[in-house]
């Protein structure tokens, strides 16, 4: 497994910070791990690693609106992404 980092700052926003141990290379890599962080805030808490979770098994190349949309499921219909958003965690995510 590979570790890779990525970041992105909202403009206005909070830091997301992406680190992935991917598994497999080029076009057939995957996510085998994946830890979100940053200054950002997140309700429930449980959420987040509901999202880590759900990322695993997610190709690297997987389009931003696609994986974004992944996070928004895995968070769950009443979490409150407060200071950033699942597009964020996804392009923090495709930046690593």
């Amino acid at each position: 497994m590979d570790t890779v980092h990525g970041e992105y700052k909202i403009p206005g926003g909070k830091l997301v910070v992406a680190d992935i141990k991917t598994e497999g290379s080029g076009a057939d890599a995957s996510v085998g791990q994946a830890v979100i962080s940053g200054d950002f805030f997140l309700e429930p808490s449980e959420a987040l690693l509901a999202i880590n979770a759900a990322l695993v098994g997610l190709s690297t190349t997987t389009p931003v609106t696609e994986m974004a949309a992944h996070v928004a499921r895995a968070a769950g219909p009443g979490a409150q992404f407060i200071g950033f958003s699942p597009e964020a965690v996804a392009i923090a995510v495709r930046r690593a």
